[in-house]
């Protein structure tokens, strides 16, 4: 029998025969105590979990799929893909070290490097998002502990060479993180490109509903695996029982909703690059992206998140985002309906900003029928025109 595709993996997990009467998802148990028939069976950690923070059925088959999904050996989760950043930096960095990161990368992450980690002899640096492979590796120095990458970068989506920084960074001893949530853990295989740990935002596709904060981290190396959970354990860090179900039960269908918003995407992608409001549109899978070709490489599918690079300014964009009716207003991605939000103040932040011609917008393509969403930015465009 050939190896299971990813779609049915992720549903086989929960049919697999030997366990007897059971329903199809694991059941969901709130506990804070965990009780034991003696003392014996209450000191053995092969027991199962000894008290609530260890995590119940539904988070152990949650790090289970997750394991499965990135080919992984450890999976571990946080409550918030905030905290699936911050929990591998605090675990591998000390005072002295030194993190090189993209300037595109999320904007609460770049916080956390510069100011919680900065104030405590943690010194980082900054490539532009666009920096050639060889540029990054040469940043790196003999105090580079960590390489943290976002591929694509965030608002402006730039794609690195992921592969062979990864390479580059084992050669120099320096640790790989990936912020792989673009992918959901899905469409580029991190770990099996060489990558040490693989991180992403549960949030946005995984549980795909818009209604659970989590995040997971993934590694294959035992070393890292002991320091990840040493930093869970000492913070306390937990997923509530309810979440991890609800996680659980978006990760099943991940590869239909993924693909389904891929393709609206690209049809709404298509369609704004030639309208004359607009001078860019920001999405690896577009032909003729400066990320297309590394995209291509390294993909097997792609989110439905871009940015989208108007002609106007601000007041422009203001009025368009007003006129949506069918895009919701709101943070995130990944879920099943349209967002829209507006990015270019974010850029402000940056060391090295991109040259935009106009104002920055940023679309996430949910479940809806793409024509109906290309209707609804149309009339949008014309209303924020008058």
């Amino acid at each position: 029998m050939p190896p299971l595709s990813d779609r049915t993996r992720l549903i086989s997990s929960a049919t697999r025969r030997g366990k007897g009467r059971r329903p199809v998802n694991p059941p969901l148990e709130r506990a804070s105590t965990m009780l034991s028939d003696s003392l014996g069976s209450m000191l053995d950690p092969t027991s199962g979990p000894i008290y609530g923070l260890d995590g119940l059925s539904a988070a152990s088959a949650l790090k289970a799929a997750l394991a499965d999904l990135e080919g992984a050996d450890h999976a571990f989760l946080a409550p918030s893909g905030l905290a699936a950043v911050t929990i591998p930096l605090l675990a591998l960095l000390r005072p002295g070290d030194e993190v090189v990161a993209s300037d595109a990368i999320y904007g609460p992450s770049r916080r956390f490097i510069t100011r919680y980690l900065g104030a405590r002899g943690v010194t980082s640096r900054f490539h532009p998002a666009d920096a050639s492979t060889e540029t990054i590796v040469g940043m790196l120095s003999s105090r580079t502990r960590v390489l943290l990458m976002e591929s694509p970068a965030s608002l402006t989506f730039e794609m690195a060479d992921a592969p062979a920084l990864a390479h580059a960074c084992r050669d120099r001893g320096v640790i790989s993180i990936l912020d792989n949530t673009w992918a959901a853990g899905l469409a580029f295989r991190a770990l099996e490109h060489g990558v040490d740990v693989s991180l992403q935002a549960l949030t946005k596709y995984a549980s795909g509903h818009s209604d659970v904060l989590m995040g997971s981290i993934v590694t294959r190396d035992p070393t890292i695996a002991n320091a990840l959970a040493d930093v869970i354990e000492d913070m306390g860090w937990h997923v509530s029982p309810d979440d991890a179900w609800l996680a659980l039960r978006g990760l099943r269908t991940l590869p239909l909703r993924y693909a389904e918003q891929a393709r609206s995407a690209l049809t709404v992608a298509e369609w704004l690059q030639q309208r004359p409001e607009v001078t860019t549109v920001l999405y690896p899978p577009l032909p003729g992206s400066p990320s297309h070709a590394v995209w291509r490489r390294d993909f097997t599918g792609a989110a439905s998140l871009m940015g989208v690079v108007l002609k106007e300014d601000a007041a422009f964009a203001e009025r368009l985002l007003d006129a949506l009716t069918l895009f919701g207003l709101g943070y995130s991605w990944g879920g099943f309906e349209s967002l829209a939000t507006f990015e270019s103040p974010q850029l402000a932040f940056r060391q090295h900003p991109p040259m935009l011609q106009g104002a920055l917008i940023r679309l996430h393509i949910g479940l809806e029928d793409p024509a109906d969403l290309i209707a609804d930015i149309e009339q949008a465009l014309a209303r924020a025109a008058d």
